[in-house]
């Protein structure tokens, strides 16, 4: 590794890449019902860090209120994003709705646990406009 580079527990190292992706995540539920109760929002955590580590991400962040969730992920450029969403929210879905049936059907019907629209925002880093003046400040060559 270069001398210059302090050494980052987030920037992990594959056989030719160094990265270190961040997503801040935000699912919400079927019509946006106030379904989630604190029982279901621990195992819901529980399955979508499992979910996590299947794809070689890990979750570093949960925490949600009783009609959605915020995850933090730091994933790897190997994964596909909505991937990522789809197989959390449809593995999530699958189990509460099987543990937590008597509950959620109160608030949703159908096979449905979360909204099929999602927010997804890349974070972690510098700010961009300090990146935008390193990128800026690169001593390119003359001509």
């Amino acid at each position: 590794m270069s001398p210059r580079w302090t050494p980052d527990p987030d920037v992990r190292r594959g056989r030719s890449v160094v990265h270190n992706l961040h997503a801040h995540l935000v699912f919400t539920t079927k019509y946006r019902r106030g379904a989630l109760t604190d029982p279901i929002l621990t195992r819901c955590q529980e399955i979508m860090a499992d979910v996590c580590r299947d794809f070689g991400a890990e979750l570093r962040e949960f925490n949600g209120e009783d009609d959605h969730v915020h995850l933090l992920v730091h994933y790897p450029p190997s994964v596909a994003l909505s991937k990522l969403v789809n197989s959390l929210k449809g593995v999530s879905s699958r189990y509460l709705r099987q543990e937590f049936a008597g509950h959620l059907r109160k608030y949703l019907w159908g096979e449905h646990l979360w909204s099929p629209s999602y927010f997804a925002g890349s974070c972690g880093g510098a700010p961009l406009a300090v990146v935008k003046e390193y990128i800026e400040n690169q001593k390119r060559p003359g001509p």
